[in-house]
């Protein structure tokens, strides 16, 4: 896995940013399918529901570093899917 700079990860936190600023919430969008789009309530809508802020807010965390650890190394949009998950977590955070 290849290190990313301080002006990729510029670059990555600018691209949320326009996500944010065009009202595309986390909620409504999908990287890689739209298999959790097609079920009557996704997966983290029930996770965020059952668990505590506190253990929700791990479980985001927790992914951030499984798709950014594993960026590159599947054939997978694994990068967008970490930026999915940062986006969720500056939403709970209020940094929207």
């Amino acid at each position: 896995m290849v290190a990313k700079t301080l002006a990729d990860l510029i670059k990555d936190r600018m691209e949320i940013n326009e996500i944010m600023a065009n009202d595309q919430k986390a909620d409504d969008i999908q990287a890689g399918g739209t298999h959790y789009k097609e079920m009557g309530v996704e997966p983290w809508t029930v996770m965020q529901s059952v668990l505590t802020e506190e253990e929700f807010i791990g479980f985001l965390k927790g992914n951030i570093i499984k798709y950014a650890m594993r960026q590159g190394r599947k054939d997978s949009p694994d990068a967008d899917k970490c930026r999915h998950y940062i986006q969720k977590l500056n939403e709970m955070n209020g940094w929207e």
